[in-house]
């Protein structure tokens, strides 16, 4: 049952009251900048109150390995830098911004993400898309390439 006093604790805690760790930015930038990185998830550390990695990916990884380190069942941030050839054969890449929020995550993690996600995310300048799935099938590789194309 949707507790109404929690949910005002959890919308006066929300991003105003949280913090980006500098290794998040950090990780950003690698993955912006210097491709160090295919994805990065992020989580909210509600004990320290700041955004934190949770993991990374090389460059090597695959769309598939992103989408299987998100939780089946808890809300998270993400990035991932997705690489395409156009029909011009130019090689391209966008950074698209993930809002997991899973159907079976807990109402407080669910409305904790949704306070702070505007906020996080323009902490990251150069994000290209958004997309915002509470099931894999709504971040289908498909989704990816009709956004970018």
């Amino acid at each position: 049952m949707f507790d109404l006093l929690n949910f005002f604790d959890i919308q006066s805690s929300s991003m105003s009251g949280l913090s980006i760790a500098d290794h998040s930015r950090d990780a950003f930038l690698e993955l912006k900048r210097k491709k160090g990185h295919r994805y990065v998830v992020f989580k909210i550390d509600e004990k320290k109150k700041e955004v934190v990695v949770e993991k990374t990916g090389t460059p090597a990884e695959s769309y598939d390995d992103f989408v299987a380190a998100l939780p089946g069942n808890d809300c998270r941030f993400a990035v991932y830098d997705y690489d395409f050839v156009t029909c011009d054969n130019c090689q391209k890449s966008k950074i698209f911004f993930f809002a997991w929020s899973p159907s079976t995550s807990r109402i407080r993690s669910k409305m904790l993400y949704a306070t702070s996600k505007e906020n996080f995310k323009q902490e990251l300048d150069g994000v290209h898309y958004e997309i915002q799935a509470t099931d894999p099938s709504e971040m289908d590789l498909e989704v990816l390439k009709d956004r970018a194309h």
